[in-house]
């Protein structure tokens, strides 16, 4: 489970037929809570509607298909299975 930043959407008028449908986010994962996210991007499929700007929790890899309810062979490697409504960070046990 990663927590990441959605800072924009991917159109792709021609996918994969079991993507059809679904709706795809660009996420900046956090490099730990807290701190400013890191340089690298991860595309993620999301049914929950999340935007530009709000924090969410991705599953990877077979959780993220079955976040998004799809089949094993889908073609899935993230997904946003949360969207946090917030988060707090204990200084003194970093």
């Amino acid at each position: 489970m990663l927590l990441a930043r959605i800072v924009g959407n991917v159109t792709a008028t021609r996918k994969a037929e079991r993507l059809d449908g679904m709706r795809f986010l660009l996420a900046r994962p956090y490099a730990q809570p807290g701190v400013a996210p890191t340089a690298g991007l991860l595309v993620a499929a999301d049914t929950l509607g999340a935007g530009p700007g709000e924090d969410v929790l991705l599953a990877t890899g077979r959780a993220a298909r079955i976040a998004v309810g799809a089949a094993d062979e889908a073609p899935i490697d993230a997904a946003v299975m949360a969207i946090v409504d917030g988060m707090e960070v204990d200084k003194k046990a970093g």
